[in-house]
């Protein structure tokens, strides 16, 4: 399968809100649903893709429940839309349902925490290009971090699932802070697994998951691409047949990049920039980019060109 260029049919369109949960300390799930024509364009989502979501008209919460170090910014007029991926995506019937991740950061994020079932909102999508899988490929490697977790979250349904089904194996690692940075639901019952390495997100498709926290409060104590790392020197990988996936920060990125090309393993990274119009026109998402059989490098727009990016040819 080639390279997961733009679906067409993007568009604005308006989504109605089905619920908006609190899942960890600063993190929430965003389930929206889409009719007609929006239905039909985000039916197409692909994994790695994004959208961009009109937070103007949400409301601000209750000034006492505006995080202090928030309040200043909480007053801040929002100008652009806010992009972001999304974990499922799913049809049924002539209505696509998508769940978004977001962590409460801003102005922007912290008015959607309002949001409430059947309001309605505009979203522009779906934007960019996704994920691929290379042919004959038998083993997969997502290596995240933090938000990193959505789209990685939305290929690995897509991957046992979805367009991209095939007889993979999949090995996912997750990595933050602190176990408060890990953005996954967790029920009492099941902290002991966490703290180890089980992520139910992951655990419904079998796929074998570690957790790497910097502070070593959950799972292994270090960064995860550490954690990676010590897993490759554990076990026998067919470098022609596996490929990896990251999304994250970007250093992050750079390192898994590092460790693709000395073990000669593709590697595909999900890029983050400021996005203001998500279509290539401000240019204020500018990835240094290498040409092809040349020292030369040239600029592309995470937005258009990206979000996803050969990690070869991305220039950290």
């Amino acid at each position: 399968m080639g390279h997961g260029n733009q679906s067409s049919g993007k568009g604005v369109f308006e989504a109605v809100v089905l619920s908006n949960r609190r899942i960890g300390l600063t993190f929430y799930k965003l389930r929206l649903e889409l009719s007609g024509a929006g239905a039909v364009a985000f039916s197409r989502f692909r994994p790695g893709q994004f959208a961009q979501l009109d937070a103007t008209t949400a409301e601000l919460p209750p000034a006492d429940e505006i995080p202090e170090e928030l309040a200043d910014a909480a007053q801040r007029q929002i100008l652009l839309r806010r992009p972001f991926s999304f974990t499922d995506v799913s049809k049924h019937g002539d209505k696509t349902t998508a769940e978004l991740l977001y962590c409460v950061v801003g102005p922007a994020t912290l008015r959607m925490t309002t949001l409430r079932p059947r309001s309605r909102v505009s979203i522009v999508g779906p934007l960019g290009s996704g994920f691929w899988l290379p042919e004959g490929k038998k083993k997969a490697f997502f290596v995240f971090g933090g938000m990193g977790t959505a789209p990685i979250q939305h290929l690995a349904k897509d991957m046992m699932e979805g367009e991209l089904r095939s007889e993979i194996e999949i090995v996912a690692f997750a990595g933050a802070k602190t176990r408060w940075g890990l953005p996954f639901e967790k029920r009492a019952d099941e902290m002991s697994e966490y703290l180890g390495f089980a992520i139910r997100e992951f655990a419904r498709y079998g796929i074998e998951s570690r957790i790497a926290t910097d502070d070593g409060s959950a799972g292994y104590h270090g960064l995860v691409t550490d954690c990676f790392l010590d897993w490759l020197k554990e076990n026998k990988v067919d470098a022609k047949s596996s490929v990896i996936y990251s999304c994250g920060p970007e250093p992050m990125l750079a390192t898994v990049a590092k460790i693709a090309k000395d073990r000669g393993i593709d590697c595909q990274v999900s890029m983050e920039r400021r996005m203001a119009c998500g279509t290539g026109l401000c240019q204020s998402c500018a990835v240094e980019c290498r040409v092809q059989g040349s020292d030369q490098t040239t600029y592309k727009m995470c937005c258009r060109d990206g979000p996803v990016f050969d990690a070869t040819e991305v220039v950290f």
